[in-house]
Protein backbone atom coordinates (compact mmCIF):
# COMPACT_ATOMS: atom_id res chain seq x y z
CA UNK A 1 0.00 0.00 0.00
CA UNK A 2 1.34 3.46 -0.85
CA UNK A 3 2.22 5.32 2.36
CA UNK A 4 2.94 9.01 2.90
CA UNK A 5 6.33 9.06 1.09
CA UNK A 6 4.92 7.24 -1.93
CA UNK A 7 1.89 9.56 -2.07
CA UNK A 8 4.18 12.59 -1.72
CA UNK A 9 6.26 11.25 -4.61
CA UNK A 10 3.10 10.88 -6.68
CA UNK A 11 2.10 14.44 -5.77
CA UNK A 12 5.45 15.87 -6.82
CA UNK A 13 5.41 13.91 -10.07
CA UNK A 14 1.84 14.90 -10.95
CA UNK A 15 2.66 18.56 -10.31
CA UNK A 16 5.22 18.28 -13.09
CA UNK A 17 2.82 16.50 -15.44
CA UNK A 18 -0.69 17.95 -15.02
CA UNK A 19 -0.46 21.32 -13.26
CA UNK A 20 -2.44 23.98 -15.19
CA UNK A 21 -4.17 21.33 -17.29
CA UNK A 22 -7.88 21.94 -17.95
CA UNK A 23 -10.30 19.01 -17.83
CA UNK A 24 -12.23 18.65 -21.10
CA UNK A 25 -14.11 15.40 -20.43
CA UNK A 26 -14.12 12.57 -17.88
CA UNK A 27 -14.70 8.87 -18.54
CA UNK A 28 -15.93 6.85 -15.58
CA UNK A 29 -15.79 3.05 -15.85
CA UNK A 30 -16.23 2.22 -12.16
CA UNK A 31 -18.54 4.78 -10.48
CA UNK A 32 -18.18 3.22 -7.00
CA UNK A 33 -14.79 4.91 -6.64
CA UNK A 34 -16.64 8.24 -6.51
CA UNK A 35 -17.99 8.82 -2.99
CA UNK A 36 -18.86 12.54 -3.15
CA UNK A 37 -21.06 13.46 -4.96
CA UNK A 38 -22.94 10.17 -5.10
CA UNK A 39 -23.75 10.59 -8.78
CA UNK A 40 -21.16 10.03 -11.53
CA UNK A 41 -22.77 12.51 -13.92
CA UNK A 42 -22.67 15.25 -11.30
CA UNK A 43 -19.00 14.42 -10.68
CA UNK A 44 -18.36 14.94 -14.38
CA UNK A 45 -20.37 18.16 -14.46
CA UNK A 46 -18.57 19.67 -11.47
CA UNK A 47 -15.06 19.01 -12.76
CA UNK A 48 -15.45 19.58 -16.50
CA UNK A 49 -13.72 22.81 -17.60
CA UNK A 50 -11.92 23.06 -14.24
CA UNK A 51 -8.16 23.68 -14.27
CA UNK A 52 -5.73 21.93 -11.90
CA UNK A 53 -4.12 24.86 -10.07
CA UNK A 54 -2.25 22.94 -7.36
CA UNK A 55 -1.86 19.43 -5.96
CA UNK A 56 -1.58 19.17 -2.19
CA UNK A 57 -1.48 16.24 0.23
CA UNK A 58 -2.78 15.37 3.70
CA UNK A 59 -1.42 12.09 5.07
CA UNK A 60 -2.07 9.52 2.36
CA UNK A 61 -4.65 11.67 0.53
CA UNK A 62 -3.96 13.68 -2.62
CA UNK A 63 -5.82 16.98 -2.97
CA UNK A 64 -6.29 18.36 -6.49
CA UNK A 65 -7.09 22.06 -6.12
CA UNK A 66 -9.12 23.28 -9.09
CA UNK A 67 -10.76 26.61 -9.97
CA UNK A 68 -13.87 26.13 -7.87
CA UNK A 69 -13.57 22.62 -6.42
CA UNK A 70 -11.14 20.30 -4.68
CA UNK A 71 -10.82 16.62 -5.59
CA UNK A 72 -9.66 14.46 -2.66
CA UNK A 73 -8.20 11.15 -3.81
CA UNK A 74 -7.10 8.16 -1.73
CA UNK A 75 -5.07 5.48 -3.54
CA UNK A 76 -5.79 2.82 -0.90
CA UNK A 77 -4.13 -0.53 -1.68
CA UNK A 78 -3.01 -0.27 -5.30
CA UNK A 79 -4.32 2.94 -6.82
CA UNK A 80 -2.01 4.67 -9.33
CA UNK A 81 -2.08 7.71 -11.57
CA UNK A 82 -0.40 7.89 -14.96
CA UNK A 83 -0.44 10.41 -17.79
CA UNK A 84 -1.00 9.23 -21.37
CA UNK A 85 -1.98 10.70 -24.74
CA UNK A 86 -5.78 10.97 -24.89
CA UNK A 87 -6.02 8.61 -27.83
CA UNK A 88 -4.24 5.84 -25.94
CA UNK A 89 -6.64 3.07 -25.02
CA UNK A 90 -7.03 2.38 -21.31
CA UNK A 91 -6.62 -1.11 -19.91
CA UNK A 92 -9.31 -2.93 -17.95
CA UNK A 93 -8.01 -1.69 -14.59
CA UNK A 94 -8.20 2.01 -15.52
CA UNK A 95 -11.45 3.23 -13.99
CA UNK A 96 -11.39 7.05 -14.23
CA UNK A 97 -9.89 9.03 -17.13
CA UNK A 98 -9.50 12.80 -17.05
CA UNK A 99 -9.04 14.09 -20.61
CA UNK A 100 -7.38 17.50 -20.88
CA UNK A 101 -7.69 20.23 -23.49
CA UNK A 102 -4.00 19.73 -24.26
CA UNK A 103 -4.57 16.22 -25.62
CA UNK A 104 -3.18 14.44 -22.57
CA UNK A 105 -5.18 12.25 -20.18
CA UNK A 106 -4.73 11.39 -16.52
CA UNK A 107 -5.61 7.74 -15.89
CA UNK A 108 -6.61 6.40 -12.49
CA UNK A 109 -5.66 2.71 -12.42
CA UNK A 110 -6.71 0.47 -9.53
CA UNK A 111 -6.65 -3.33 -9.72
CA UNK A 112 -8.57 -3.79 -6.47
CA UNK A 113 -10.96 -0.84 -6.95
CA UNK A 114 -10.51 0.24 -3.32
CA UNK A 115 -9.53 3.85 -4.07
CA UNK A 116 -11.87 6.75 -3.35
CA UNK A 117 -12.60 10.21 -4.76
CA UNK A 118 -14.48 13.06 -3.07
CA UNK A 119 -15.31 16.44 -4.62
CA UNK A 120 -15.91 19.48 -2.40
CA UNK A 121 -16.45 23.15 -2.96
CA UNK A 122 -12.98 24.66 -2.75
CA UNK A 123 -12.12 25.39 0.88
CA UNK A 124 -14.54 22.82 2.31
CA UNK A 125 -12.38 19.73 1.81
CA UNK A 126 -10.50 19.92 5.12
CA UNK A 127 -13.57 20.43 7.31
CA UNK A 128 -15.44 17.40 5.96
CA UNK A 129 -14.86 13.65 5.90
CA UNK A 130 -12.47 12.11 5.19
CA UNK A 131 -9.82 14.80 5.82
CA UNK A 132 -11.35 16.15 9.04
CA UNK A 133 -10.93 12.71 10.63
CA UNK A 134 -7.15 12.78 10.29
CA UNK A 135 -4.53 13.67 12.85
CA UNK A 136 -1.59 15.92 11.98
CA UNK A 137 0.68 15.01 9.11
CA UNK A 138 4.39 14.75 10.12
CA UNK A 139 5.08 17.85 8.01
CA UNK A 140 2.34 19.96 9.60
CA UNK A 141 2.63 22.46 12.43
CA UNK A 142 0.44 20.42 14.82
CA UNK A 143 2.78 17.44 14.62
CA UNK A 144 4.57 18.15 17.88
CA UNK A 145 5.13 16.69 21.33
CA UNK A 146 2.70 19.02 23.10
CA UNK A 147 -0.16 18.01 20.85
CA UNK A 148 0.55 14.29 20.48
CA UNK A 149 2.03 13.18 23.82
CA UNK A 150 -1.30 13.40 25.71
CA UNK A 151 -3.04 11.29 23.05
CA UNK A 152 -0.36 8.62 23.35
CA UNK A 153 0.10 8.50 27.14
CA UNK A 154 -3.66 8.24 27.75
CA UNK A 155 -3.88 5.10 25.62
CA UNK A 156 -3.53 1.47 26.74
CA UNK A 157 -3.12 0.41 23.13
CA UNK A 158 0.28 -0.75 21.95
CA UNK A 159 2.40 1.96 20.35
CA UNK A 160 2.42 0.35 16.91
CA UNK A 161 -1.38 0.49 16.76
CA UNK A 162 -1.39 4.08 18.00
CA UNK A 163 1.02 5.16 15.29
CA UNK A 164 -1.00 3.37 12.62
CA UNK A 165 -4.17 5.17 13.73
CA UNK A 166 -4.70 7.88 11.10
CA UNK A 167 -6.78 9.88 13.59
CA UNK A 168 -3.64 10.27 15.74
CA UNK A 169 -1.01 10.82 13.03
CA UNK A 170 -1.88 10.98 9.35
CA UNK A 171 0.27 9.13 6.85
CA UNK A 172 2.19 6.50 8.81
CA UNK A 173 1.80 2.90 7.65
CA UNK A 174 3.26 -0.49 8.47
CA UNK A 175 6.65 0.00 6.81
CA UNK A 176 7.51 3.35 8.33
CA UNK A 177 6.13 2.57 11.78
CA UNK A 178 8.42 -0.47 11.99
CA UNK A 179 11.36 1.67 10.85
CA UNK A 180 10.59 4.53 13.25
CA UNK A 181 10.23 2.23 16.27
CA UNK A 182 13.45 0.42 15.36
CA UNK A 183 15.33 3.71 15.13
CA UNK A 184 13.78 4.91 18.40
CA UNK A 185 14.63 1.54 20.04
CA UNK A 186 11.04 1.13 21.26
CA UNK A 187 9.31 -2.27 21.23
CA UNK A 188 6.09 -2.16 19.17
CA UNK A 189 4.14 -3.90 21.97
CA UNK A 190 4.86 -1.17 24.53
CA UNK A 191 1.60 0.57 25.48
CA UNK A 192 1.21 4.29 25.00
CA UNK A 193 0.73 4.70 28.74
CA UNK A 194 4.09 3.02 29.43
CA UNK A 195 6.10 5.52 27.40
CA UNK A 196 7.90 8.48 28.87
CA UNK A 197 7.71 11.94 27.37
CA UNK A 198 11.32 11.57 26.24
CA UNK A 199 10.56 8.26 24.50
CA UNK A 200 7.56 9.78 22.73
CA UNK A 201 9.67 12.72 21.59
CA UNK A 202 12.21 10.26 20.16
CA UNK A 203 9.50 8.28 18.34
CA UNK A 204 8.05 11.43 16.76
CA UNK A 205 11.49 12.64 15.77
CA UNK A 206 12.48 9.30 14.22
CA UNK A 207 9.13 8.92 12.44
CA UNK A 208 9.52 12.31 10.78
CA UNK A 209 13.18 11.65 9.95
CA UNK A 210 12.30 8.27 8.40
CA UNK A 211 9.49 9.78 6.33
CA UNK A 212 11.71 12.65 5.21
CA UNK A 213 14.46 10.28 4.06
CA UNK A 214 11.93 8.09 2.25
CA UNK A 215 10.48 11.08 0.38
CA UNK A 216 13.98 12.01 -0.81
CA UNK A 217 14.40 8.46 -2.13
CA UNK A 218 11.03 8.44 -3.89
CA UNK A 219 9.40 6.11 -1.39
CA UNK A 220 9.72 2.35 -0.99
CA UNK A 221 8.96 -0.15 -3.76
CA UNK A 222 6.90 -2.91 -2.17
CA UNK A 223 5.10 -5.41 -4.40
CA UNK A 224 3.40 -3.52 -7.23
CA UNK A 225 3.95 0.09 -6.20
CA UNK A 226 5.45 2.43 -8.82
CA UNK A 227 5.16 6.19 -8.98
CA UNK A 228 3.30 8.16 -11.66
CA UNK A 229 6.15 7.78 -14.15
CA UNK A 230 6.60 4.06 -13.58
CA UNK A 231 9.68 4.54 -11.43
CA UNK A 232 10.50 2.50 -8.33
CA UNK A 233 11.19 4.11 -4.99
CA UNK A 234 14.65 3.38 -3.62
CA UNK A 235 14.12 3.66 0.15
CA UNK A 236 13.87 -0.13 0.47
CA UNK A 237 17.67 -0.10 0.24
CA UNK A 238 17.73 1.78 3.56
CA UNK A 239 15.23 -0.33 5.52
CA UNK A 240 16.71 -1.53 8.81
CA UNK A 241 13.76 -3.50 10.19
CA UNK A 242 10.86 -3.94 7.75
CA UNK A 243 11.39 -7.00 5.56
CA UNK A 244 14.74 -7.77 7.17
CA UNK A 245 13.71 -10.93 9.04
CA UNK A 246 16.73 -13.10 9.87
CA UNK A 247 19.24 -10.44 8.87
CA UNK A 248 21.65 -8.94 11.43
CA UNK A 249 20.59 -5.81 13.25
CA UNK A 250 22.69 -2.88 12.04
CA UNK A 251 23.24 -1.81 15.68
CA UNK A 252 23.91 -4.99 17.64
CA UNK A 253 24.21 -7.80 15.12
CA UNK A 254 21.38 -9.93 16.52
CA UNK A 255 18.79 -11.21 14.07
CA UNK A 256 15.77 -9.11 13.14
CA UNK A 257 12.57 -10.95 14.09
CA UNK A 258 9.05 -10.83 12.71
CA UNK A 259 6.03 -10.99 15.01
CA UNK A 260 2.32 -10.27 14.62
CA UNK A 261 0.82 -7.11 16.09
CA UNK A 262 -2.90 -6.72 15.47
CA UNK A 263 -2.63 -9.11 12.50
CA UNK A 264 0.18 -7.10 10.92
CA UNK A 265 3.64 -8.42 10.24
CA UNK A 266 5.95 -6.45 12.53
CA UNK A 267 9.72 -6.35 12.36
CA UNK A 268 12.04 -5.59 15.28
CA UNK A 269 15.33 -6.32 16.98
CA UNK A 270 14.54 -8.14 20.26
CA UNK A 271 17.83 -6.97 21.74
CA UNK A 272 17.62 -3.26 20.88
CA UNK A 273 13.86 -2.95 21.31
CA UNK A 274 13.02 -4.16 24.80
CA UNK A 275 9.48 -4.60 26.09
CA UNK A 276 10.29 -2.63 29.27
Amino acid sequence: MPELPEVETVRQTLRQLVLNETIATIDIHWPKIIKQPDDAKKFQALLTNETILEIDRKGKFLIFELDHYSLVSHLRMEGKYAVHPSEEEADKHTHILFHFNSGKSLHYHDVRKFGTMHVFKKGDERVNRPLNQLGPDPFEHHYNLENLAPKITRSQRVIKNILLDQAVIAGLGNIYVDEALFRAQIHPLRTGASLTRTEIATILQEAKATITEAVKQGGTTIRSYLNSQGQMGMFQQQLYAYGQTGKPCMRCGNQIEKIRVANRGTHLCPSCQQTS
